[in-house]
């Protein structure tokens, strides 16, 4: 038995906004790794990196979802809640792998984004770090609420992170990045409440809109680019080099 905070009018919506939301994070990763080659600043690949690894969670998640909507024997709404019987064990384990991956991708995203910025870095404190995502993404699977909580936290960190490097360079693209991150986060704090269906619709919302405001950016680094013809990208405000003020 499997239960998804899904209405039954809503299925097949959440899968949509995951597919866009795979598309833009594979792009964004895209022009992360064309930055690190003509620039070979590893800030750049590392941010493709995290942007890549949540990509990753959402094509897990997509796969599962799928799965789970359209694979089953017959699917009955109780209360608010979706509960679908699957009669296959091997379709069970896939389920149960598949939501773990998404979570364990997704976190690992978060912490390598988080990461980026910081000067100090350790072995121990990554593998601190990694090991506390372990146990989130396992015991979320029971405990629901424990991925979301582990996000929000990932998120509001990195949001502060772009807060301190926009306070250096003013840049328009790190002020992008603050709105999506922060809408992102916002989308945690409704999830974690969403037993409630219509909850759980809006705060898929507010994730498709953090997509999109990412879909913006993406679109201005491409103009930008073409624009100055210089290949830059202008991926680097993900990082500390920020001592001089950029418009972009």
């Amino acid at each position: 038995m499997k239960i998804v905070f899904t209405p039954d009018w809503f299925l097949g919506g959440d899968v949509l906004i995951e597919i866009i939301g795979f598309i833009i994070l594979s792009i964004f990763f895209y022009l992360c790794v064309k930055s690190y080659r003509l620039t070979k600043n590893k800030s750049s690949l590392i941010l493709g990196l995290g942007f890549f690894l949540i990509a990753l969670a959402e094509l897990a998640t997509i796969f599962t979802k799928v799965v789970l909507y359209y694979d089953s024997t017959f699917t009955q709404q109780v209360g608010r809640m979706v509960v679908t019987y699957q009669v296959v064990s091997s379709v069970d384990i896939f389920y149960y792998i598949g939501f773990f991956f998404h979570k364990l991708l997704t976190l690992l995203g978060f912490y390598v984004i988080y990461r980026l910025p910081r000067k100090e870095k350790s072995f121990g404190d990554v593998l601190i770090g990694i090991c506390f995502i372990i146990i989130a993404a396992l015991f979320s699977q029971t405990f629901y609420y424990l991925f979301h909580l582990t996000a929000l936290i990932l998120l509001i960190l990195i949001t502060n992170n772009y807060c301190e490097i926009y306070n250096k360079n003013k840049a328009k693209n790190t002020k992008i990045l603050i709105i999506a991150f922060s809408m992102l986060a916002l989308s945690q704090v409704i999830f974690i409440l969403s037993k409630l269906g219509v909850l759980y619709v809006i705060a898929q919302v507010l994730q498709l809109v953090s997509y999109l405001i990412l879909l913006i950016l993406i679109i201005k680094i491409i103009k930008y680019g073409k624009k100055k013809k210089q290949g830059r990208y202008n991926i680097r405000y993900a990082g500390k080099n920020s001592g001089k003020r950029r418009k972009n």
